[in-house]
């Protein structure tokens, strides 16, 4: 899904639409695989939003339909209830035509990934505020029982004028022990920033969102995914086997990126160890010497499993 921001558009006319009977959807803000976001304003409180329709899925049955329709509506009301300044807010949730409309804060400004690629990598100092930020937003989330799965710059946005960081994009989030928006055994979320235990179909947990935030920080540091590679086998490859090299970029936070990348989602560091850090490193400019035993996991490349599934024949 494109961010909320880093696509412009003029804001619709007369024949712009309106659902519920309030929101009128303007232009579009990003598109993707699970749908559009779209600038709108809420004409009845005059106010500007982001409005997420999710896309019609036509090889589903009408049944299959009905509960795709009811597990975004119970997800989006989930992270509705979310309260944290760098989580997105959730306004409204409504239906019209059978269609879930998710109506949420407008964030004026790009994601993180609009701003790595028009301006490059971010410098130490601002990479380890945001992960202060991000990693309050998780713990936010993960306490009400609600996982993101897709974390990943596209879906951290930084808002113009403040810098405030904002984590967006819940649509596939997970809620603790529910089935989740897509059929079970089908992949979710973004290869290059999805955590090992995810790719073999093990288990899902917060150290998955955590593994997922290690490698975005990378991304902040270096300006690319340490997984980046080029083929999806060659992405799943580098996640599960592949010695984890980050660039000189990464050394002013290497113990929390390392700790993060833990491929033992048993033995990887925690969030508030990880925010500890930070703030130590944010006040300090010094990142305190970190001893973490790993046997076995820490070992580079080591997955701590012996295959992954369905990775053979992939291109």
């Amino acid at each position: 899904m494109g961010s909320l921001g880093d696509h412009a558009g003029a804001a619709g006319g007369g024949n712009a639409r309106v659902i519920a009977g309030r929101y009128r959807l303007e232009a579009p803000l990003g598109r993707g695989g699970m749908g559009v976001v779209w600038r709108a304003t809420d004409l009845l409180l005059g106010r500007r939003v982001a409005v997420k329709e999710l896309a019609r899925d036509e090889t589903l049955s009408d049944a299959e339909a009905e509960q795709r329709r009811e597990r975004t509506l119970r997800e989006a009301r989930a992270v509705a209830q979310l309260r944290h300044p760098h989580v997105i807010v959730v306004h409204d949730v409504v239906v019209q035509d059978e269609q879930p409309y998710i109506v949420m804060e407008l964030i004026e400004g790009g994601s993180l990934a609009g701003r790595i690629a028009r301006g490059g990598p971010l410098d130490a100092h601002a990479v380890a505020r945001m992960g202060i930020d991000l990693l309050g937003a998780l713990s936010t989330a993960h306490d009400a029982g609600i996982l993101h799965r897709d974390l990943k710059p596209a879906n951290v946005l930084l808002e113009r004028g403040t810098d405030r960081v904002v984590l967006t994009d819940f649509g596939i989030a997970q809620l603790s022990g529910a089935t989740t928006l897509t059929e079970v055994g089908s992949f979710v979320g973004s290869p290059e920033y999805t955590a090992p235990e995810r790719m073999a179909g093990e288990r899902t947990g917060p150290e998955s969102d955590l593994w997922s935030l290690g490698a975005l920080l990378v991304t902040a540091l270096a300006g690319e995914s340490p997984f980046r590679r080029d083929s999806i086998g060659g992405v799943l490859h580098a996640v599960v086997f592949d010695e984890i090299r980050p660039s000189a970029a990464v050394d002013p936070l290497l113990p929390v990126v390392l700790g993060l990348l833990d491929r033992d989602p048993d033995q990887r560091m925690g969030a508030a160890e990880a925010e500890g850090l930070l703030r130590v490193y944010v006040e300090t400019g010094r990142m305190p010497a970190v001893v973490r035993e790993r046997p076995g996991a820490g070992l580079p490349g080591h997955s701590g499993r012996s295959g992954l599934p369905g990775l053979h024949g992939l291109p």
